[in-house]
């Protein structure tokens, strides 16, 4: 290990597994604690603007204080990186991850840090069968993923840095080009792929994760809203999502089932939604951000693979 690498993981949790194996120390690791991926986003990683967004967004979504002063020690590595000779990111493979790394990447050019970045992804691992988080990686794989961690290239960088910059902006359509972009992030046309999936579909106005949450329902003995909870957790692909974020989806389509005293029925709405027989968008009033856009500004176009902006909220 190089006493010169500055890293950056994806949270406390890996920090700690990090520093229990030798791979960092305290002085050299920087934890990002961040959920960009829901809540509303700037460009601007530095500016008031964005902890304003933010902190509203995290007292309203989380019941949390977000304290700027606690965010600026955490992150105050980066003031300073003379003692240092390149960054090493450590994020996984879904959405979760993907968008929190690529506002690192673009944070670091905002903070004029232009030294080499490598990256340490988890995703699929040889021998098994699930896709596997940095965290649950043995001593040996986290050992093995870190000696085969990949030099960013110019062209990586600029591309988080666009994918950043547009999903802070209105128009989230332009990520489609985006998707098949050849690339050193090997899952981020998946992850993509998944961002744009969690818009309203056209005929239902739910999104993928929240139909294939429905499925679960329909398809499983579901005794609780935990119970639920349990297998969106298991269940939900290249989301990436925590406790609280699937805590809110699972509120939101609350809706469409039935809480008996033992067990989670669908009711005639979900039904419904899941067989795309009724559009029930408006009805949700599912508020929250994407970045620069709310989910109820745009609707998914399966057949024409875009997104449809919604006329009722229209500028």
């Amino acid at each position: 290990m190089s006493a010169k690498q500055l890293h950056i993981t994806n949270g406390g949790s890996l920090t700690d597994y990090l520093l229990k194996l030798g791979l960092s120390t305290p002085d050299n690791t920087v934890s990002w604690m961040e959920t960009l991926c829901v809540g509303p986003t700037v460009v601007d990683l530095t500016s008031d603007e964005f902890f304003q967004k933010r902190k509203v967004f995290f007292k309203s979504f989380y019941g949390i204080n977000l304290s700027k002063k606690r965010m600026n020690s955490a992150l105050s590595k980066l003031n300073d990186v003379s003692g240092f000779d390149e960054v090493v990111l450590w994020f996984e493979y879904d959405l979760f991850c993907h968008i929190n790394m690529v506002a690192v990447i673009s944070l670091l050019e905002q903070k004029n840090i232009f030294l080499p970045i490598y990256l340490v992804c988890s995703g699929r691992v040889k021998g098994e069968k699930n896709l596997k988080g940095l965290p649950e990686l043995n001593p040996e794989q986290l050992h093995s993923h870190y000696e085969n961690r990949i030099k960013l290239n110019i062209d990586d960088i600029a591309l988080a840095k666009k994918i950043w910059r547009i999903y802070c902006g209105k128009d989230h359509n332009l990520l489609f080009p985006l998707i098949t972009r050849p690339s050193s992030f090997r899952y981020m046309s998946n992850c993509l792929k998944a961002h744009i999936r969690r818009f309203p579909d056209i005929r239902s106005g739910i999104s993928t994760l929240e139909y294939n949450i429905l499925k679960l329902v329909k398809e499983n003995q579901i005794t609780s809203r935990r119970h639920l909870l349990g297998y969106a957790l298991h269940y939900q692909g290249y989301y990436g999502y925590g406790d609280l974020q699937l805590e809110r989806v699972i509120d939101l389509l609350a809706m469409f089932f039935d809480e008996t005293p033992s067990r989670l029925i669908l009711n005639r709405k979900g039904h419904l939604a899941i067989e795309h027989q009724h559009n029930y968008q408006t009805e949700m009033n599912n508020t929250i951000y994407f970045g620069g856009v709310k989910s109820l500004d745009y609707k998914f176009n399966k057949t024409q693979n875009k997104l449809i902006k919604t006329v009722v909220h229209a500028d």
